[in-house]
Order: C-alpha cells, then sequence, then structure tokens
C-alpha cells in the first residue's frame, strides 16, 4: 500500500507530496539507528557482560532465582547475556515493534526462546501478576536507556516506574550507578557556537564594526545540550578553569527520582580567566563496588587515553553558560548542575566566603527559593537567534576569515527574506548598527515579489551566502538558483549575481571509525546477531544506501585516498536548466587503505578569484589527513562492498561514478562504484 508524505523541498522551496511505501518511516527508523555501533562498541558490551555475571552470582550466593527486567531490549543481547551468565528467567521489554520482532527471532536463534521473553510494550505498561506480563516483580534490573547527556532517553522516569511497579526493592541493578562529571572552560571557538560576535569589516572608509544586538547578548541561550566528538577538539582550543569535577550521581539500585534537582559543588578556579562553557560527560558502573566501569571521558581525563573506545551513540556534552562570567584564580566559586527528567543544565555561583559554602547566583535567570534549596529556571532563548541558527551557523557567522573572503568580494549588500521569524532578527541586527534605514527587508518568497515590492526599480545585484536552515545536505543551498530563477524578471540585463557559481566536488576516503555506524556486526560477544544485520541492511536496501547521508566530519577523521574531483558546476549566472544534468567518469585512488565511501561537498564561487568550500579548507597531507570545514556537514556516501572488515581488503584501482542533478526535484542522485585493474566492477 501507497501513502502521501507531505514535505517542503529544501532546494526547491517548494511543498511537495510524494507517494511512498507504507513502510517507509519504519525502514528509515531502522537505516538510521545506532544499532550497529552499539554492538561494535566492545567496550560496553563487555563491561555489561561482567556486570550482568556479577549480579547474578550475587543473587544466587543467596540462593534466590535470578530473574531479570531488562528495559530496552533492542536486539536481545543483554538478556542473553544474562541467561548464559546463569539467570534463571529474563523479561526483556522493547516498545519499537520491528525491534521487538527481531529480538524475539535473534534470541530463538540463538537457543534461549524458553528462558527469554519478549515483551513489546512500553515500560511503563507493563504488568505484574498472575494475568500479567511478568508473574511476579523481578531482582535483577538490567538496562540501556542513555544517550549522550545521560537522562536524555527518559531514563530517570523509566527507572522510577521500574522500581515503584517492576522490580523488587533493593534489586540488583546493572549499571549499578552513573555518575555525571563537569569542567568548567574559557574556549574562544566554543563560545562562537552559542553568541553572535561584533563582525569587523574593512571598508574605504576604514575598519567598521557590525555589532549584535543588546537582546543577543542578553539571551542566555538555548538550553539544548551540543553533543559532539570531544575528542577531536584540541586542547589548545579551550583553558581549563577547574579541575574534573563529579556533580552528581544516580544509584539504579534504588528507588530513583524523576523530579527536578540541583547539585552543586565547590571549587577554586586553577587560573583567571572567563568562565563561558561547561564540558561533561558521564561513567556508568557495573557493579556497587565500581570495578567495573564504562567511562565516556575525553582523552585528557581518561585513564587510559590511548585505549579509548571509540563510539558515536555516546558522546559528550558542550553547555553554555547563559553568560560568560569572569572569574580569579582561587577565588571560591560554586558549579551547579541542574536537571529535570530529560535535561540537563549548569549555572555559576559565587561563595560568601571559604567558611560558609553558601552559593550567590552570577547570572540570568534569577533563582527561586524552594525548601531551602536554590533552583535555577531552565533557560530559554528570548532573542529567536538560538531558535533559528544551530550551533555550527553561529560558528560560521562568528568565522573571521570566511567573512573576510565576502567583504573582498562584494561593492554593495543587499537582502531578501521570505522567513518571518529572520525578518525579526534581521530587523533588530540592522537596528543595532543603525542601518534600518538602508536596508529594506521585504517578507516575501522570491517569487510572489513584483516591481512594487522594489520601488519599481530593477536589481543590479543579487546576493546569497547561500545559507539555509531548512539544508540538510550540502546541495540543498542550491535553492539559491532557484531564488536567482524565480527573480530573474526584476534583474537588469548586466545583473552581478554571486555567487556566480557553485561546484559539487567528491573524495574518496578511509575513516578511521566512522564505519562502523554502517558495519555489519555477525557475531556480538559470542551471539549471533546476523538477523539484525540483515534487517538493517534491508532497510539499507530501501533507500538509503543509494543515498549521502549529513556528517560533521570534522568529528569523524579519515584519509583521503584520491584527490578531490570536480563532479558537477551551477552556473547561477543561468536560469535552472529545465533538463537533467549528468555526469559520468571514475576517481583514481592514489593511496593504498580501505575504500570506505566518498566525501561530497559544494564550493561556492564568488568572484573567479575567491571561493568558500563547504569541504576541504586545504589539500590533504602528504598521508591523506584531511581538514574540514566545521561549519558545516559534508555527505557521505559509504559503498557498502567494504564496510565489512571480515571481508578481505581488495586493490580496488578507481571509483566510477554516476551524478545526476534533477533540475524538477532539486535532488542529486548518484552511484559509486569499485573497480579494480581489470576493469571488474564491485
Amino acid at each position: 500500500m501507497k501513502v502521501f508524505c507531505g514535505r517542503a523541498n529544501p532546494t526547491t522551496g517548494s511543498v511537495e507530496w510524494l507517494e511512498e511505501d507504507e513502510h517507509y518511516d519504519y525502514h528509515q527508523e531502522i537505516a538510521r539507528s545506532s544499532y550497529a555501533d552499539m554492538l561494535h562498541d566492545k567496550d560496553r558490551n563487555v563491561k555489561y557482560y561482567q556486570g550482568i555475571r556479577a549480579a547474578v552470582s550475587r543473587v544466587k550466593e543467596r540462593r534466590q532465582k535470578a530473574l531479570v527486567l531488562d528495559i530496552g531490549t533492542g536486539t536481545g543481547l543483554l538478556s542473553m547475556m544474562a541467561v548464559t551468565a546463569g539467570a534463571d528467567f529474563c523479561y526483556a521489554i522493547e516498545v519499537f515493534k520491528p525491534m521487538a520482532d527481531a529480538a524475539v527471532k535473534i534470541v530463538e536463534k540463538n537457543g534461549f526462546s524458553d528462558k527469554i521473553k519478549i515483551i513489546n510494550k512500553h515500560s511503563t505498561e507493563v504488568t505484574v501478576g498472575p494475568d500479567g506480563d511478568m508473574p511476579c516483580r523481578a531482582n535483577i534490573l538490567v538496562t540501556e536507556l542513555f544517550d549522550t547527556e545521560l537522562i536524555g532517553e527518559g531514563a530517570l522516569p523509566s527507572y522510577e516506574h521500574a522500581h515503584r511497579h517492576l522490580v523488587q526493592e533493593n534489586c540488583e541493578a546493572v549499571p549499578h550507578r552513573a555518575t555525571v562529571y563537569a569542567q568548567l572552560v574559557e574556549s574562544r571557538r566554543m563560545w562562537s557556537w552559542n553568541k553572535l560576535f561584533p563582525v569587523h569589516v574593512q571598508t574605504s572608509l576604514g575598519e567598521q564594526v557590525i555589532v549584535p544586538p543588546l537582546e543577543l547578548e542578553r539571551c542566555p541561550g538555548a538550553p539544548s545540550v551540543y553533543d559532539i566528538q570531544l575528542n577531536q577538539v584540541s586542547p589548545a582550543d579551550f583553558t581549563a578553569l577547574s579541575d574534573v569535577l563529579p556533580m552528581f550521581s544516580v544509584d539504579f539500585s534504588k528507588q530513583v527520582s524523576s523530579s527536578a534537582a540541583c547539585h552543586s559543588k565547590q571549587f577554586e578556579p586553577l587560573v583567571s580567566g572567563r568562565a563561558q562553557v561547561v564540558l561533561s560527560w558521564w561513567d556508568i558502573e557495573m557493579d556497587p563496588e565500581g570495578k567495573i566501569k564504562c567511562t565516556m571521558a575525553p582523552f585528557w581525563a581518561h585513564s587510559d587515553p590511548e585505549g579509548l573506545q571509540w563510539r558515536d551513540h555516546w558522546m559528550q556534552c558542550v553547555y553554555f553558560l547563559s553568560q560568560e562570567e569572569p572569574v580569579i584564580q582561587g577565588s571560591a566559586l560554586c558549579l551547579v548542575a541542574h536537571h529535570d527528567d530529560y535535561c540537563v543544565w549548569y549555572s555559576l555561583w559565587r561563595t560568601r566566603s571559604h567558611s560558609s559554602p553558601v552559593c550567590l547566583f552570577i547570572s540570568w535567570p534569577s533563582p527561586e527559593k524552594n525548601g531551602g534549596d536554590l533552583h535555577q529556571v531552565r533557560p530559554v532563548c528570548d532573542c529567536q537567534a538560538h531558535l533559528l541558527w544551530n550551533r555550527p551557523r553561529f560558528g560560521e557567522l562568528n568565522d573571521q576569515d570566511r567573512t573576510d573572503q565576502y567583504v573582498q568580494a562584494l561593492g554593495t549588500v543587499f537582502t531578501v527574506e521570505c522567513s518571518a521569524a529572520s525578518h525579526r532578527l534581521m530587523k533588530k541586527i540592522f537596528k543595532a548598527n543603525h542601518l534600518e534605514e538602508k536596508i529594506n527587508i521585504i517578507e516575501k518568497r522570491p517569487e510572489l515579489l513584483t516591481p512594487a515590492d522594489l520601488g519599481g526599480e530593477k536589481v543590479s545585484l543579487l546576493l546569497g551566502e547561500p545559507f539555509f536552515t531548512t539544508s540538510l545536505l550540502p546541495w540543498h543551498n542550491l535553492y539559491f538558483w532557484y531564488v536567482r530563477t524565480a527573480v530573474d524578471q526584476h534583474l537588469v540585463p548586466s545583473a552581478i549575481v554571486m555567487p556566480q557559481a557553485a561546484s559539487l566536488h567528491a573524495m574518496v576516503v578511509e575513516f578511521r571509525d566512522l564505519w562502523r555506524i554502517r558495519s555489519p556486526c555477525g557475531d556480538c560477544e559470542g551471539f549471533d546477531v546476523h538477523i539484525m544485520d540483515d534487517m538493517v541492511k534491508r532497510a539499507l536496501d530501501f533507500r538509503e544506501s543509494r543515498e549521502a547521508e549529513p556528517h560533521p566530519l570534522w568529528e569523524y577523521p579519515c584519509r583521503s585516498l584520491s584527490e578531490p574531483q570536480r563532479i558537477l558546476t551551477f552556473d547561477f549566472g543561468q536560469l535552472v536548466p529545465q533538463q537533467p544534468v549528468r555526469a559520468e567518469g571514475s576517481i583514481e585512488l592514489r593511496r593504498p587503505g580501505r575504500s570506505h565511501g566518498a566525501v561530497l561537498w559544494m564550493d561556492y564561487h564568488l568572484t573567479p578569484d575567491s571561493t568558500v568550500s563547504t569541504g576541504l579548507l586545504r589539500p590533504a597531507g602528504d598521508k591523506g589527513d584531511c581538514c574540514w570545514n566545521p561549519h558545516c556537514k559534508q555527505a557521505v556516501y559509504f559503498f557498502s562492498t567494504s564496510l565489512d572488515p571480515r571481508v578481505p581488503l581488495s586493490s580496488p584501482q578507481s571509483v566510477t561514478y554516476t551524478v545526476e542533478f534533477h533540475p524538477h526535484t532539486g535532488d542529486i542522485t548518484m552511484d559509486f562504484r569499485l573497480s579494480d585493474d581489470l576493469g571488474s566492477v564491485h
């Protein structure tokens, strides 16, 4: 059966109704899941197995039956570990039906159907009793409900309900405990992801400074965490103002509360500076003694930095203080972690004295007294910028080198904006710089412009970055070309269009780790999970395997195996063509390695001598090391034939490609294939 799905086309700007298979959402959910990444997380799997063995042993030593409740079972892996460790029975809960169906098959294939019951429900809907899903409460609670922020997937409410209704008092829990850590830092680079800096522009009249409106400067920002691969941030990009501070712990073997709470930690700054950013991560201890630990600590805080486990399903957190605050070395402060049932945020307080650890709040918003404890209201953006722009966009706007490139290419600046929210934000910025009388914002879609909107005049310069908030893949910003086509009647014959053109580039790479998110697992800690591999493959083959996906590659190191190659060129001096534009060719591989995929990006040519790239910032080094634009996501097209490390490495000599731009939809379709020196295609 087919269903109609509405979508806003990010490239053409039109609203479309597409006919999709009724299972499209299911395939997309599976294809974009992190199941493969979790199954490849050796450190996670081993630590869970050790913790489960220890928990089952403690129950058996008390001469009790080991009854396990596994919430969020996924493939059923942890339940199979429990039965292998000696558990008498496992109740494995999985709310996502396709995953629950797969877990039933995986459990059966591994011979555990008589001791594992898959329950396709949310844990809060599970019943206990003679006619319930479970005949009695469990005495071992096993879960993996965590995200990068620890509690963002609803771990606290799930644990709270489980202890009240599904498990025995003082049950064993794996993991037993989680601890959240934080480190206060000063970092201009990371602070640029949160605040808009003044823009310095060199003109014939000297330096001009474009300042952000006061409302943006005072705004506390968005409350959402920015989760990144913190190991890819250089220590030179920040100054530690505090040691690593253990902020709070959650004991999962006891009753858990999902109520809002705050936890303070007093410390003395290591150096004087400006407090701006809180870096945070967590670890989980699988046993009461804390001997079996799985940590998300970045390399500078890790006990074994050389043995770091790469993972993408759990990363590290960057939080931004509501305002930057000066701190003085040795002058005591309190860092406070606040959380509700799903989110964490931080604030900074001063202490009254060394002898009295009472904290005085030094940042917006005002604290509220509640039973003797100080609770901070969760910060909310009130300037609109944090609602319109993501973190990389702030960084892009604050990139002075990028700004200089545009300034050098410009003689005159003007703007058109069809988003009402963006319109309001732009007006604030223009007003703060006394430009509201010189710049007229036309709040219309480009195709609806009339000569009256332009005062009866023709446009001599059409300018775009181009950047659009709806863009996910690099070529989605070709929306600028469609805008240029829509307003063609309003341009003078000699009008300058900037950028003048764009080009699509591709390069074959070997990833250090990112390939794991698409690699089949086969066997995980002795358990056969081929069924899961097949399920993911079918979902990918439905569509995703023939498409590129966006990734911020500055977080995912890779080596180039080929030179960058220009695939397509888009001439903005011309209208969008009526017929598809197709390119075929091959990319020669110049370095040995496993070809995991092709990276694609767009270059925008402001003038013949000035280009802004969304991909490589400079040519790859001698060993192929790549430096990517940190403000943009690049597109990655994975080669499925080279993602399985169990398959022997072949020696392809080139990669053939077919890439086609479809003007009607704005889509770019592609096919890449590895080819050896005999001409065989894989």
